[in-house]
């Protein structure tokens, strides 16, 4: 199982979910332009010595990933989405994508993936943490898979 970020705009989100990757050995692919200077500061503050244990995967652009990205389903985690991604049946091999903090995924991104899924909220609420959200359905995406304590 995978991470993607697709042109993250928080550099704290981003550095908190490359060590989540660190952490439980998945890899993250960080689909750019961001909206920060990969080598900010900040993102290292996030990150702090984890960044080193993380496979990172930089590209340049949406088109570049789309050819050369590793394989798998692309599960977009999105707030448009109609399954829960508790009711998803993920693989190990999936790529869950997540968009912008600010803006989320185009309509390009929607249309490439394989599947969507949605954490479901209360009414009236837009949505979590990009990190918070990471988190949640990739635990479930291990849970399921049996990639916990599995390296990647």
């Amino acid at each position: 199982m995978r991470i993607a970020l697709y042109q993250p705009d928080i550099p704290q989100n981003t550095g908190t979910i490359l060590r989540m990757g660190a952490c439980l050995g998945v890899p993250v692919d960080v689909i750019e332009p961001a909206g920060f200077d990969l080598s900010d500061r900040t993102l290292k503050r996030a990150g702090l010595d984890y960044l080193e244990h993380v496979q990172l995967v930089r590209w340049r652009s949406w088109e570049v990933f789309l050819e050369a990205r590793a394989p798998g389903r692309l599960v977009l985690l999105t707030t448009r989405a109609e399954q829960s991604y508790v009711e998803w049946s993920f693989r190990a091999d999936d790529v869950l994508l997540l968009g912008r903090e600010s803006a989320g995924a185009p309509e390009q991104v929607h249309a490439a993936a394989d599947g969507r899924v949605r954490i479901p909220m209360r009414a009236g609420l837009r949505s979590l943490n990009i990190a918070v959200a990471t988190a949640m359905a990739l635990g479930e995406g291990l849970r399921q898979t049996g990639g916990f304590g599995v390296v990647g």
